[in-house]
């Protein structure tokens, strides 16, 4: 940090397993992804390739080893997985993240129907060999799944070999774990944090409000996905209570007194 502030909570440091924030390029050029790097790739831990923009990328070896000599991991979107699963290609897809030096892979079922024992099996496939992430939560709009449905499949797939469980909402923020209009499945929500650990889940964030109900849920590490470019600093801005959506979350203790002190100051100014 910049300069000394107290009662700023604790960040976990890279590399970390809580407090993950993953980034969602969709088509950055490689100078923006060097403007990225030099901006927020210290507060970066995952880069996705959203969907299957990876496909149509310019220079996209040269740009996944720019994330990744940042210390960033870069995977490759779920909807690109689903686009090989359905055309028979699991193995063209295991030779294509092993062409581009890629570490980290997506298991997605949100776009096809797919077995839970299959997605398991397929999840246990790659795990050993890469660090796997997958995703539960159906990207389309009014399919609504049991707490219970999410619980099992969140708890089936870590135990398959899957390091986080992606809570789905899409780049728009309004499937999956949200509404349609972007407000949070509060008793689905806390109905999964009842049986699957935290640390666990990377929740889909894509819009400030979610990440502000998020980080005053669960604390400034709670893992988060699906942010912009320009949002990462903003997002960690408010992961430290150094906005005013979350001013005085980690201040908690002292913060009748805080709001006195503002407010006989403010007063004091104006007289």
């Amino acid at each position: 940090m910049n300069f000394h502030l107290p009662q700023i909570p604790e960040r976990s440091q890279k590399p970390r397993s809580s407090g993950v924030t993953m980034m969602m390029d969709k088509g950055l050029s490689i100078r923006e992804a060097e403007n990225f790097i030099d901006a927020s790739g210290h507060l970066t831990d995952l880069v996705k390739f959203g969907f299957g923009s990876s496909y149509i990328t310019n220079n996209l070896q040269e740009k996944i080893k720019l994330y990744q000599s940042a210390g960033i991991k870069v995977y490759l979107g779920g909807t690109l997985f689903e686009a090989f699963y359905i055309r028979k290609m699991l193995d063209d897809y295991k030779k294509l993240l092993e062409k581009y030096g890629l570490d980290t892979m997506e298991v997605s079922d949100g776009s096809v129907l797919m077995p839970t024992q299959k997605k398991c099996e397929i999840i246990n496939y790659f795990a050993k060999d890469f660090t796997v992430l997958s995703e539960v939560g159906s990207k389309e709009e009014g399919i609504i799944v049991s707490p219970n449905k999410w619980v099992k499949m969140m708890t089936t797939e870590l135990e398959a070999g899957s390091w986080k469980v992606i809570a789905e909402a899409r780049e728009s923020g309004t499937v999956g774990i949200y509404r349609s209009n972007g407000t949070a499945h509060t008793m689905l929500i806390n109905k999964i944090l009842n049986k699957v650990n935290k640390e666990d889940i990377l929740w889909e964030a894509p819009k400030k409000a979610q990440q502000v109900w998020f980080i005053k849920l669960l604390g400034a590490n709670v893992n988060l996905g699906n942010i912009a470019p320009n949002e990462m600093i903003p997002l960690e801005s408010l992961r430290l209570g150094l906005r005013g959506d979350t001013f005085f979350t980690f201040l908690e203790e002292e913060k009748e007194n805080l709001e006195l002190e503002a407010s006989n100051a403010f007063d004091y100014e104006r007289n």
